[in-house]
């Protein structure tokens, strides 16, 4: 690496804002695939019925039964250990037996930073992660397993090859997708057009608009699924470009899901900069963005994050019932698109931006693992923070799994207060959240499990159907 790459990548990392979502950054049940009349209400760009039929007719049955449970195989740090890729797949086997359904991979190509969020070559699948062929062997191992591996994409930005125009690394030659300035936005350093999202300080951005570079990232997304085995993608930093283009990359490779990361500012209010009560135009962006892909992507659900830590935090636990009565994140207004997650590689890990309570991700996970939406589990939370965490977390998806809990499922809010939050899904689970003295005092629920601070029940089998 030399001096003036150095100096990009010094940049790029030092651009983050001190506020990270400032920075950054929803299938149905067995009788119906269409969505209950409330999902899709706030989207206001189209007929919600129509845009659900249009998708699901394009898409396989991933989306129509919402049994998703995805797993980040990977943190902040893990490009440091002795081939990644070989230790993941001693892991695919039990993931697998768990009840995952995907495991996301870290970026596996070419990055200038060795985590390969500042990519360069494509093609290029030997990185601090491991080689190609250990690579293609995990993928094979998932497949193996029905266990679908999620591709993150990073095609917001791209570090050259060689100097170009202003003495920026904006040209891609002697590699795969030798583009010249025309690739890289006006705004950051390059000859293209302005940048149709937020820009990604301190390295060349992509410019969407090209026909060019979209043929060729088009073409490389098929090599991931066709070639290399990727069943879904991630899209990283998808505030950075149109959602239309995110709907044509769709379209042109169909990969059986996508989730994109959008991640943007919640609302502060107050001198001491406190987490605001309405967040409904937060989550209407991330809704707008998936409403833009045409709705053939999830998103990340950083409303509910937002709020969900916070209420666990202060134990505010009215906060987790919107003015309509609803969840009050993505998964209130499009369940069957949010993916809901309590950290991640950026928010948690050793990066720690915007991390959930250490003595509450318990309690975040039981609410995530018993509501509507698709959760997101991560590596951390599973591998490196002790037995009992894990031993809860899986405990919890047997439950999911064993009362059929899907993305779509129905939420009945009964208790959001000082005290207690206490919410009924399906009329097969209920859970409460807090100190308050809360349970189901009706028909023949059983205590499924508890710890500090939190307590699920659910019905006998013989039950859920009388």
């Amino acid at each position: 690496m030399d001096d003036i790459q150095e100096t990009q990548l010094d940049g790029a990392q030092k651009t983050r804002p001190e506020n990270p979502s400032h920075y950054k950054l929803e299938s149905v049940g067995d009788q119906s695939f269409l969505p209950e009349d409330e999902e899709l209400q706030m989207v206001e760009q189209r007929d919600t019925r129509q845009l659900e039929n249009e998708i699901l007719n394009g898409n396989d049955d991933i989306l129509r039964n919402g049994r998703e449970i995805f797993f980040q195989g990977f943190n902040w740090e893990s490009h440091k250990q002795q081939s990644w890729w070989n230790r993941l797949k001693d892991k695919v086997s039990e993931l697998s037996a768990w009840g995952f359904t995907s495991m996301w991979l870290p970026p596996a190509f070419d990055s200038l930073a060795p985590q390969g969020y500042l990519p360069r070559d494509l093609y290029s699948l030997n990185t601090a992660y491991g080689s190609e062929g250990e690579l293609r062997n995990l993928l094979q191992a998932m497949h193996r397993r029905n266990l679908r591996a999620i591709a993150d994409v990073v095609i917001n930005h791209r570090i050259g090859s060689c100097q170009g125009i202003g003495g920026l690394y904006n040209r891609y030659d002697g590699m795969p997708m030798p583009w010249d300035e025309h690739a890289v936005t006006c705004d950051t350093g390059g000859l293209g057009n302005p940048s149709t999202g937020a820009i990604f300080e301190g390295v060349p951005n992509i410019d969407h608009t090209q026909e060019f570079v979209r043929n060729d990232l088009k073409n490389w997304m098929n090599w991931l699924r066709n070639n290399l085995g990727f069943s879904d993608f991630r899209f990283d930093f998808a505030k950075g470009y149109s959602a239309r283009f995110v709907m044509e990359y769709i379209q042109a490779s169909w990969p059986k899901l996508s989730i994109g990361e959008y991640w943007d500012d919640c609302s502060y209010v107050g001198p001491d900069y406190a987490l605001d009560y309405n967040q409904d135009a937060h989550r209407q962006r991330t809704v707008n963005w998936i409403d833009g892909c045409g709705g053939l992507s999830c998103a990340f659900d950083f409303t509910t994050k937002a709020i969900l830590q916070e209420a666990v935090r202060k134990r505010e636990w009215w906060r987790l019932r919107d003015a309509q009565g609803r969840p009050p994140g993505v998964l209130g207004m499009w369940p069957s698109r949010a993916v809901t997650f309590v950290d991640n590689h950026d928010t948690g890990s050793t990066q720690a931006q915007w991390p959930f309570p250490s003595d509450h991700v318990v309690q975040g996970y039981a609410y995530i693992l018993t509501h509507p939406g698709q959760p997101c589990v991560f590596y951390d939370h599973v591998y490196e923070w002790g037995e009992g965490l894990r031993d809860a977390i899986l405990n919890m998806i047997s439950i999911r799994k064993w009362q059929g809990v899907h993305s779509r499922s129905k939420v009945e809010i009964l208790e959001a207060n000082s005290s207690v939050y206490a919410a009924m899904i399906d009329n097969k689970v209920c859970m409460k959240l807090g100190e308050g003295d809360w349970c189901p005092c009706w028909d023949d629920w059983q205590l499924a499990t508890s710890g500090q601070s939190y307590a699920i029940w659910q019905k006998p089998k013989q039950l859920l159907t009388a």
